[in-house]
């Protein structure tokens, strides 16, 4: 509908009112122009809503790591993934937090000073703790070399066994005392007292040449089955004893089914080299796991990203260190010795969900609110009209009485104010449609009695002016007489 203002104008200007010279009123066209603005409004409001939440469902979050001692291999590796994560900008971002041992790194995670750890399996795994990958397998070697812990001249005895420990001293590779419970549980699963046993530490990156000084009968180390440090501890043992012995675990499945912790596994003949190999056949053993573990609080969605990008820089990272191919999924059995973090399992299980499967919930249902707050209030805003819109249904009925009184009217001069009166309404309608209180319906109707209003007025107004002066007086004197 269009409402033409030079014809309302025009029709005005007969009855003797010039509505140029009133204040222009409202364009009925800015009401819908603001409608249109404040729905335009609401949709960017709408959009700036999902992009602050998918920013905020997206952007990096840094993990603090704890992981230790110093110029250790998971160190080492640790910092690499952090500088690939950064490189590739990932989702997750790294902050390594350096502690003194595995047992340290637990204790951060267990006090929520870290999100992650690397922790051994056989230590005490916090309660909080969830595996997220294995970061690698180390294996128990246990060696004696003939004649070391004997002083000149004494009598040597050959240990070939773990039996013959008793009243012998064991050097341990490594000043952890994880290492020396795992002594322990070996000695136990033999019926040797480790009381019996004098346990001497040497500390990992000096095993080397505190072997060269030490007097001992057997040792024991803990490490990959390609340990640089087991290697040269095997070669410095060796190199003024003779030939070293390996002592095999024989019951190393006992050992795993009484602790679970560890797994029966194999030395290959040949793995820490020399000549002959050494060993010169394989040897039983048993293993345990360095497995980077996730405090339980961690997002879901953020441990399945980490858990990502970790297997997708994982072949960027085998060139500088080879143990980053032995990197593995974690066991997500419920069942497992550490339980998987959902996350994890989730990537491993492929049930990882994407933006829209996590938060197409939350996204149906703040449309759904958004629409009912809007026609909540829109129906509160036609509410606080409705005095309004009464106020102008009660003028359009006045403007029909008009009409009535329009053709009965006996001078020009009640004509004319009919006719200012017609205006003011005119004014007051434009203004209503204009904030809203009455629809473009409502607009028409008003439009269309306008219409028949100066019909009526223009037709009077010529049936009065082709009568004669007087006559229009006596008409008038006569009305007013009868209204007396």
């Amino acid at each position: 509908m269009k409402l033409s203002l030079k014809r309302l104008s025009g029709r005005s200007m007969t009855g003797g009112l010039d509505l140029a010279e009133a204040p222009t009123p409202p364009s009925p066209r800015s009401a819908a122009r603001k409608t249109a603005l404040v729905s335009l409004a609401l949709v960017l409001a709408i959009i700036g809503a999902l992009a602050g939440g998918y920013y905020f469902a997206m952007r990096p979050v840094t993990l603090k790591i704890a992981v230790g001692p110093a110029n250790s291999d998971d160190l080492k590796v640790v910092q690499a993934l952090t500088q690939a994560f950064t490189q590739t900008k990932g989702h997750v971002r790294l902050r390594p937090l350096q502690t003194d041992g595995a047992t340290a790194s637990a204790d951060a995670l267990a006090a929520g000073k870290a999100d992650l750890a690397i922790v051994r399996g056989d230590v005490d795994v916090p309660k909080n703790a969830q595996a997220v990958a294995t970061l690698r397998k180390n294996v128990v070697v246990m060696w004696s070399v003939p004649g070391k812990g004997k002083k000149k001249g004494a009598k040597t005895t050959k240990i070939t066994k773990i039996a013959q420990l008793a009243g012998h001293r064991v050097g341990v590779v490594g000043r952890t005392q994880a290492n020396v419970n795992l002594l322990k549980v070996i000695l136990q699963q033999y019926g040797v007292d480790p009381a019996k046993v004098d346990i001497v530490q040497f500390p990992a990156n000096e095993a080397a040449e505190a072997i060269r000084t030490q007097k001992v009968d057997a040792y024991l180390a803990a490490g990959p089955v390609n340990s640089k440090i087991t290697s040269d501890a095997i070669a410095a043992s060796a190199k003024d004893g003779g030939t070293p012995t390996f002592l095999a675990i024989d019951s190393a499945d006992a050992i795993a089914q009484n602790h679970p912790v560890y797994e029966a596994s194999e030395i290959p003949a040949g793995t820490y080299g020399g000549s002959p190999p050494r060993p010169d056949d394989e040897v039983k053993t048993i293993s345990f796991s360095h497995h980077i573990v996730a405090r339980k609080g961690v997002s879901d969605t953020t441990i399945a990203s980490f858990t990502r990008q970790l297997f997708a820089v994982r072949q960027q990272l085998v060139t500088e260190f080879p143990l980053a191919a032995k990197i593995e999924t974690p066991d997500t059995d419920k069942d497992a010795v550490i339980p998987a973090h959902p996350g994890a399992a989730a990537f491993v299980d492929g049930e990882e969900k994407t933006f829209l499967d996590k938060y197409s919930d939350y996204i149906w249902w703040s449309l759904m609110a958004l629409s009912a707050m809007g026609s909540i209030g829109a129906w509160f805003a036609g509410y606080l009209k409705k005095d309004e819109r009464n106020s102008n249904s009660h003028l359009r009925e006045r403007l029909l009485d008009m009409i009535s009184a329009a053709r009965k009217s006996e001078t020009t001069e009640e004509l004319d104010q009919m006719q200012a009166e017609a205006d003011d309404i005119l004014r007051d309608t434009l203004r209503c449609f204009d904030h809203g209180a009455i629809e473009e319906a409502a607009l028409t109707a008003f439009n269309i009695t306008l219409d028949q209003f100066h019909v009526a007025v223009a037709d009077r107004k010529a049936v009065l002016s082709s009568l004669p002066q007087g006559l229009q007086r006596a008409g008038a004197q006569f009305r007013a007489a009868g209204n007396a």
